[in-house]
């Protein structure tokens, strides 16, 4: 078989305010073909199999966000749109991984081929009952790493708690429901989600209630599924779910900051209406980042593998919707992240 010496890929053409724009002249990605570098000793040529599609890759192209304020070098125009990915090794000259095995990389990018040095991938074991490797996306990868850390650490999260979860039927949310509930064992989880099909989904899993946020009697539905008040609060959404939250937190309440997907594309949208109940309730909040617990991913990971053989954890047909598409396809994929469009993880298949 003749190996590639060109790769097609989508680079950055102008950061966005708002909304990505995926189609015309003033388009956030622009389609190039590149040429790959000869494979030196230690690399490895790999094709992409499989892309993550996280709400934090909006941050890193972001027009307005100073670089200093970022956990990750922002991502400038030229260059290829960074992306967490599944990949199949067609030629090596690493001592370490042979020609045939997939691999998971931080950062294999929406590329159709690459090289890259050994060091930076990791080669991929079998999950427990026969699951699709592309768990490792999501619920083995940084997003089950995110909902552990989350919420045990950052939310100390015990079984005596009511924990609520916003974005409960995403990647991380419907993860920390089943962390909560079937790992930690607290008392209470309540999710929200923006269907009434999602929050059946949600209850599925092991929600003892979940809310849809678009219903009109949201606000009191909130009001009486948390009437003993709430310990943890788990945040993925910020915006005004955020503020509808607030209320309903237990005195000394903690709320992990895990994203605002619900500004991204929408700058000034967050007007909290209810942050005196911060004060008066003596709220903890705390934003963190997964890459704060890289040293001890093993740990987390091990705790969710034995969950999920042990049926705990469930990985189902919703876990993650999966998109096969073409090559040209990979920005309107990820767009659909902002749009509601998934339930659990959102991969991108090639």
């Amino acid at each position: 078989m003749d190996l590639p010496t060109r790769t097609k890929c989508w680079v950055l053409a102008e950061k966005p305010i708002g909304k990505p724009i995926i189609s015309g002249p003033n388009s956030t990605f622009q389609l190039e073909t590149r040429q790959l570098p000869n494979l030196e000793p230690g690399q490895i040529l790999l094709k992409t199999c499989f892309l993550s599609n996280d709400p934090a890759q909006r941050m890193w192209i972001d027009a307005e966000l100073p670089a200093d304020r970022l956990y990750l070098k922002p991502i400038e125009v030229g260059q290829v749109m960074a992306s967490r990915g599944i990949g199949r090794v067609l030629s090596s000259r690493s001592s370490k991984i042979k020609a045939g095995s997939q691999v998971v990389l931080p950062n294999i990018g929406w590329m159709e081929y690459a090289v890259v040095p050994d060091e930076t991938v990791t080669v991929l074991e079998p999950l427990p009952l026969g699951l699709s490797v592309t768990h490792y996306l999501g619920a083995l990868g940084n997003t089950g790493l995110t909902a552990y850390y989350g919420l045990v650490v950052q939310g100390e999260a015990k079984p005596q708690d009511t924990v609520i979860v916003s974005g409960a039927a995403g990647a991380t949310g419907s993860m920390v429901i089943q962390i909560a509930k079937k790992i930690v064992g607290c008392e209470r989880v309540i999710g929200i989600a923006g269907t009434d099909e999602k929050c059946q989904w949600v209850e599925s899993l092991g929600a003892d209630l979940c809310l849809n946020y678009k219903s009109e009697s949201f606000v009191d539905d909130l009001k009486k599924g948390s009437a003993g008040g709430v310990d943890v609060c788990f945040d993925c959404v910020g915006g005004s779910i955020l503020d509808h939250i607030f209320p309903r937190m237990s005195k000394f309440g903690r709320i992990a900051a895990c994203g605002a997907i619900s500004g991204y594309n929408e700058k000034g949208s967050a007007q909290f209406e209810n942050w005196f109940h911060v004060v008066s309730m003596r709220l903890k909040i705390q934003g963190f980042i997964v890459l704060d617990y890289a040293a001890h991913a093993q740990d987390a990971i091990d705790v969710l593998k034995q969950a999920i053989a042990d049926r705990k954890v469930v990985l189902g047909e919703k876990s993650q919707t999966i998109d096969p598409v073409t090559f040209l396809d990979i920005p309107k994929v990820w767009l659909r992240l902002f749009e509601g469009g998934n339930t659990g993880k959102l991969i991108t298949a090639l």
